[in-house]
């Protein structure tokens, strides 16, 4: 069919989302939000705790942040609220200042996530290696099991059975039918249980009093000066760095799951968004949330803003509305569902003993180092730029040594030519000065570089510096077969990088 025979009605229809067209797809992302929604209640209380801020401070930033980033983020399903990471950031400013100041910063921290989004910083997340993301991955799983492990301990011999009965549940239902998600069928079925039994287990009404109304819009209770600002600066800078890199890596590791691609800028400028409109709301802030949007992506299937949108909606209903029957559900079902998260998280092929021995050294380095960092600060964001640091040294080193040196001499013997390959950079120039005869070596020296590449600064400074050893034994050098960048650079800063010394 031709553009032309395309109808209006076909063109809308073709502009609509999945969603309101297939009811399968629908369905999918309802009970998606449903599952995610019950899992963030506990998570939000527990990170209120972390902040030093009520309960209902870490559930209306979760119901904003989901809600807000459903529209305006750039990864479609991707569950955003309130987080450990950034809970641990802001919870020294409640400390110190009072809770006024945490909402002024989780503004603050929103602007600066606008304005780095629009600057383009999610561009760095190319710079991001394979063996980092896998690192990542992995500390997750390991930070998200670890953080149930105080609900297992020191609870009464009842939350043992349930856990294992969920586990079960999620990983037998299936096989039976996909219709229902089989987390939140376990949810259920282990709620009737101990509230039929009168099973005395931890509930999610343990950790914390659920809101009774929706948040009201206001503005933080600070006074409006230069001293605020230099207060909560840092704060709020700090938070909008780890909420960003926890999103983006969230984002990137969604778009391999799905095969599909999102906008890291748009994901950027709308985190920011969601972090001013939470802040407004009395929120505490937040970002993407791995754990939830595995449970919303992996386990549960959904694929649009829809479930995302859902998730912070329901998130509200359930408080609200239903906040008896919230609380009596048992701790134990929540736990099993993260468990299970956590296993499906993990990237068992990257540790096979298959895949160990044919990765190189570096690259299980670099994973390793990655997540020992997670893991030993708790900080996502602290694990990849050390990985990715290391990474990139180990990267440095091994190009290094690709530069190599030939030399031919005329039969006449009049002339030396040194054939340069590889790439010059500040790591392997630094060796090429010592790979030079200026004592025998003839009176002209050709250096030919058309099998090289000049990158830096450091590798004119070494011809340079090549150029005038020979000079000081009045031989001459002429370097040849230079690329376009390379003469460019070099015509540049040659002479103009001699130091005092």
């Amino acid at each position: 069919m031709s553009s032309a025979a395309v109808t209006p009605a076909a063109r809308l229809r073709g502009l609509r989302p999945d969603w309101l067209s297939d009811p399968k797809v629908w369905r999918t992302e309802v009970l998606a939000g449903l599952v995610v929604a019950l899992a963030l209640i506990p998570e939000a209380i527990s990170f209120s705790i972390i902040a030093g801020v009520d309960p209902a401070v870490g559930l209306f930033a979760s119901f904003t942040m989901a809600v807000v980033i459903s529209i305006v983020g750039g990864r479609r399903a991707m569950i955003s609220a309130a987080t450990g990471a950034v809970a641990l950031v802001i919870a020294p400013l409640n400390r110190e200042h009072g809770f006024g100041y945490l909402v002024a910063a989780v503004i603050l921290a929103g602007v600066i996530q606008v304005a780095l989004g629009a600057l383009g910083v999610a561009k760095l997340m190319r710079f991001v290696p394979r063996s980092v993301m896998v690192g990542f991955v992995n500390a997750l799983a390991i930070l998200i099991f670890m953080a149930q492990v105080p609900e297992m301990h020191d609870v009464p011999w009842a939350v043992y059975p349930l856990i294992i009965g969920g586990l079960a549940l999620m990983v037998f239902f299936p096989k039976v039918t996909t219709v229902i998600p089989a987390p939140l069928v376990s949810i259920v079925i282990l709620t009737v249980i101990t509230v039929a039994a009168a099973i005395a287990v931890p509930t999610v009404g343990d950790k914390g009093a659920l809101p009774s109304s929706l948040p009201v819009p206001g503005l933080p209770d600070v006074p409006f000066t230069i001293d605020t600002l230099t207060t909560i600066a840092p704060y709020a800078f700090a938070m909008a760095l780890v909420g960003l890199m926890e999103s983006l890596m969230t984002a990137k590791l969604v778009d391999e799951l799905t095969d599909t691609h999102s906008s890291k800028t748009r994901e950027s400028v709308g985190q920011g968004i969601a972090n001013i409109v939470t802040g407004f709301f009395g929120g505490m802030g937040g970002c993407a949330m791995i754990g939830q949007t595995m449970i919303n992506v992996k386990v549960s299937g959904a694929r649009t803003r829809l479930s995302t949108f859902l998730a912070g909606a329901f998130l509200m209903v359930l408080c609200i509305a239903f906040g008896p029957v919230v609380s009596d559900i048992p701790m134990a079902a929540l736990v099993a569902v993260m468990v299970m998260v956590s296993f499906a998280t993990f990237d068992w092929h990257s540790i096979a003993p298959k895949t160990l021995k044919r990765m190189p050294a570096g690259e299980i380095a670099v994973m390793t180092i990655t997540v020992i960092c997670v893991v030993a600060t708790s900080n996502l964001a602290i694990g990849v730029v050390v990985g990715s640091i290391t990474a990139m040294v180990i990267f440095a080193k091994r190009v290094a040594h690709l530069a190599e040196v030939t030399a031919l001499t005329d039969p006449d013997g009049s002339t030396v030519v040194y054939s340069v390959t590889g790439e010059l950079f500040f790591a392997s120039s630094n060796d090429l000065v010592g790979q030079f005869n200026y004592v025998t070596d003839p009176d002209k020296v050709v250096i030919d570089l058309s099998a090289a590449h000049i990158w830096d600064a450091s590798s004119v400074a070494a011809l340079d510096a090549i150029e005038t050893k020979y000079a000081q034994r009045g031989k001459t050098v002429e370097i040849t077969g230079l690329n376009n960048p390379s003469a460019d650079l070099h015509g540049k800063l040659t002479g103009e990088l001699a130091g005092s010394h």
